[in-house]
């Protein structure tokens, strides 16, 4: 192996231990947040927005990749929330497509109104559940929500992305099961850009505060979003690493 672009230290560390000499070894970053939000989404993030909250009217709860045994807890604190914040809206996105149908009935088995977005249909104000059944919206999705709440946490998934919301300045939620994201993790939480929930009461607790006090909850995101702008740079890291391959190829050859 002539080159091992690793996307933290840990990584590169368990690759020395398999026996890749250290100048073999260059640490890069996660190109995740080389993530660039183009002027196209954010005009449609900005439109569902305004479609969403009724003009403002209402706040937006976005749970993003939920997984099974995620949704239940999910739609617990969203009951618990509604006590003192009735007209929020909950936008539930599960990882699987093949989830989709299930994921809307349990909305409406636990007595919520539902309306799913591959149905293009309003969220009026009596709707209480979005069930986000298409593809490829999801950052979309994060520029029209006003809180997100990361999936695959609450279960021993390892986590997903918690960098898109990041990048919109989106207050991130998360459970601590984020083991594939650990590097991202500890960044964010070093800097006070990511909040720990375990179980619905937690989840709760946190989503309540922000929804009740938006200085500090433009805060938090906006604190995510310098972590976000602070680490890019992985991308060209790895380009450059792979033309220098490319070169010293072509020179032995």
């Amino acid at each position: 192996v002539a080159l091992v672009a690793a996307q933290q230290h840990t990584d590169g560390v368990r690759f020395m231990h398999l026996g890749l000499p250290r100048e073999n070894l260059v640490v890069t970053g996660s190109i995740k947040f080389d993530l660039m939000i183009d002027a196209t989404t954010r005009e449609k993030a900005a439109a569902l927005r305004e479609q969403w909250s009724l003009n403002h009217t209402r706040k937006i709860l976005l749970a993003a990749s939920t997984h099974l045994g995620e949704d239940e807890i999910i739609l617990q604190a969203f009951q618990q929330i509604r006590a003192t914040q009735p007209d929020l809206l909950l936008v539930i996105v599960p990882r699987h497509p093949e989830r989709f149908d299930s994921v809307s009935k349990q909305c409406a088995a636990a007595g919520f109104s539902v309306v799913r977005r591959s149905y293009n249909t309003v969220p009026t104000s009596n709707i209480d559940i979005v069930i986000g059944d298409t593809i490829g919206e999801l950052l979309v999705f994060y520029g029209a929500a006003d809180i997100a709440f990361v999936g695959g946490s609450l279960v021993p998934v390892g986590g997903h992305n918690l960098i898109e919301p990041a990048a919109w300045a989106c207050p991130v939620i998360s459970g601590s099961h984020l083991f594939n994201f650990s590097e991202v993790e500890k960044l964010l939480c070093d800097n006070r850009a990511l909040a720990i929930a375990d179980n619905a009461e937690q989840i709760a607790t946190q989503v309540t505060q922000w929804l009740s006090d938006e200085s500090a909850r433009r805060a938090f995101g906006e604190r995510g979003k310098a972590v976000a702008d602070s680490n890019r740079g992985a991308l060209a890291k790895l380009c450059e690493q792979i033309q220098r391959q490319m070169l010293s190829t072509k020179k032995a050859a």
